[in-house]
């Protein structure tokens, strides 16, 4: 991979995980003031979307493994996320 390109996705991957962080933490703190079920998937959600995200920059960067790993493990994580975060729009 192009050095540039690979900073680039760096960088990103580093906002995303800030950002999804932030995300997290907030709908965490939103559940913990009212209970809500529904704010608990959220944070739920977004936090395995982030985490997708840090597994697999590990598994890209820092392991001794097929970098194409990082992409399914990436995705498989964001997919879980998404179905939590539908799953949180349908909780009463």
């Amino acid at each position: 991979m192009n050095a540039t390109i690979a900073t680039a996705v760096m960088a990103l991957k580093s906002l995303t995980l800030v950002l999804g962080g932030s995300i997290t933490f907030y709908a965490y703190k939103a559940y913990r003031s009212n209970g809500s079920p529904a704010l608990r998937a959220l944070a739920l959600g977004f936090g395995a979307v982030t985490l997708g995200a840090l597994v697999a920059g590990i598994v890209d960067q820092l392991l001794p493994l097929n970098p194409d790993l990082a992409f399914i493990v990436e995705s498989a994580f964001t997919t879980i996320g998404f179905g939590v975060i539908l799953y949180s729009l349908h909780v009463e």
